[in-house]
């Protein structure tokens, strides 16, 4: 109340002049969101916004809401560059034939992942599986110390420390050898790496781009769409693909303890699709467009007996790819969806066909960390929670702090990758999901996936709802803004 307050006194004392334009600003941001506005909810959210917030509304809305792909003269000159390779690659074949799926049930969500990101299916493949981030780098840096020609990295935060300079180090070493290095990396998720610390890196050959660099002019278009992905490829024959950032979160105690991640490395025809994400990426940061040959895309062979489908979303993707892989998932579930995100904010549609999974008598079971690193992010998660438990969801707190992204479906079909369940990733951020269609390599997952049901707290219905007063008040205020995350 004594915010709308505020913004009463703010438009009763200001100049004529600046009233006029406040209501001009404001009447435009109305007029687009009614116009433009993708969903109701949202829509909403911002034109509450713009009413109480004089001029900032607008601004916001103008920064982070303006659904930019419905206005031409909106479209940056690299989104454009990204529809041009479409155009020209998106036909190209892979080193190997796809696959037909072993398990029919699971060819719709194929097929649908197939039209979105134009990558098949493909066997053969051997994966190993991480949940540590030592584990995870150890396996990293001897990948890269293997490499003969040429290392491709792309991740959404570098960041300087041991891991960085472990990293730098080997990677002098692999260019004094006349191996080629080429890394991009997310202009806000890698604010830090910059300056001193990117010259660092170019001056021993490292050709380095940021992707929608922050910069005057395009500052206003490129803020709200970050390439959230963490992908590696090491000669094209090694791929890493999964959530795991270069940062020290991953090996040093935080705030939140030492960060848990999955991640994966990939050997096998399905590189192929991995790397080809990564030279559109590249190719759309730097505007080389040398890596669409043979050197880069060696034919890769059969290494082991798993399936994979890498599946990829981004603000210029036609369908909102990750958030249909993710409902097309829990539609083809008969017995368990088990879900493990520390960002699940869902949104009505996937809410609801989480929902609908429940009544229809599939075990849900959802594992989120007790505490996040974001309080908006965690008030909007339990803001969900009393009404998926009225259906008979299952939901345990994490006393660590996970950042996975896994899916898993009759304990039989895995996605693991950078995807999280919230509006930032369906619909603003560049992702990159892996989905497993092994059996065995799928009950690896499930078996660490079940040990933390039975060391965490479990989420009790009744006990929930009576949470104090101003719980609920928060998750209301969090789940009330939860659409312009």
């Amino acid at each position: 109340m004594s915010t709308i307050v505020c913004s009463f006194l703010i438009v009763k004392f200001m100049p004529k002049v600046i009233f006029i334009l406040y209501c001009l600003v404001t009447l435009w941001a109305i007029g687009s969101i009614i116009l433009h506005g993708s969903r109701a909810t949202k829509s909403l959210s911002w034109l509450l916004t713009v009413i109480v917030i004089p001029f900032g509304g607008p601004l916001l809305y103008y920064l982070f809401g303006v659904n930019r792909r419905k206005f031409k003269f909106f479209r940056l000159r690299q989104t454009e560059k990204r529809k041009l390779y479409n155009e020209n690659y998106s036909q190209l074949e892979s080193s190997e034939e796809a696959s037909e799926i072993a398990n029919p049930k699971y060819s719709k969500l194929s097929n649908l992942n197939k039209e979105n990101c134009f990558f098949s299916v493909y066997a053969n493949n051997k994966v190993a599986l991480f949940n540590d981030g030592k584990e995870t780098f150890d396996a990293i840096f001897d990948a890269l110390k293997k490499a003969e020609n040429f290392i491709h990295l792309q991740y959404y935060i570098f960041e300087k420390g041991e891991i960085s300079n472990h990293l730098y180090e080997i990677l002098e070493e692999k260019i004094k050898e006349g191996v080629e290095v080429r890394l991009i990396y997310d202009s806000v998720g890698s604010f830090s790496f910059k300056d001193k610390i990117i010259k660092r890196f170019k001056k021993i050959g490292v050709k380095a781009f940021p992707i929608m660099p922050l910069r005057f002019g395009n500052l206003l278009f490129t803020l709200n769409y970050r390439n959230h992905r963490k992908i590696l490829i090491v000669d094209g024959l090694i791929g890493f693909i999964g959530g795991v950032n270069v940062s020290d979160k991953y090996i040093e105690t935080t705030g939140l303890g030492i960060w848990k991640d999955m991640h994966l490395q990939v050997e096998g025809p399905a590189v192929d699709s991995i790397h080809r994400v990564f030279i559109k990426d590249y190719h759309f940061a730097s505007d080389e467009d040398l890596l669409i040959n043979e050197k880069y895309l060696p034919k890769n062979t059969a290494r082991g007996d798993t399936s994979l489908q890498i599946v990829t979303s981004g603000p210029d993707s036609k369908q909102p790819a990750v958030m249909q892989q993710y409902i097309a998932m829990m539609n083809s579930a008969t017995t368990s969806i088990f879900i493990a995100n520390p960002y699940f904010i869902p949104g009505t549609t996937v809410l609801q066909a989480v929902k609908i999974a429940a009544l229809s008598g599939i075990k849900v079971s959802l594992l989120i960390p007790k505490e996040s690193d974001s309080l908006m992010a965690k008030y909007s998660m339990f803001s969900s929670f009393e009404e998926l438990l009225a259906v008979g969801v299952d939901i345990y707190l994490r006393n660590d702090f996970s950042h996975s992204k896994v899916i898993l479906i009759d304990e039989e079909l895995a996605s693991i990758g950078s995807g999280n369940f919230d509006h930032r990733s369906f619909e603003h951020n560049f992702e990159a999901n892996a989905l497993i269609y092994d059996k065995e390599v799928v009950e690896k997952v499930c078996k660490e996936f079940k040990s933390y049901f039975e060391k965490n707290e479990t989420l009790d219905y009744k006990t929930f709802k009576n949470r104090s007063i101003l719980q609920k008040f928060l998750e209301g205020m969090a789940k009330f803004l939860s659409p312009l995350l």
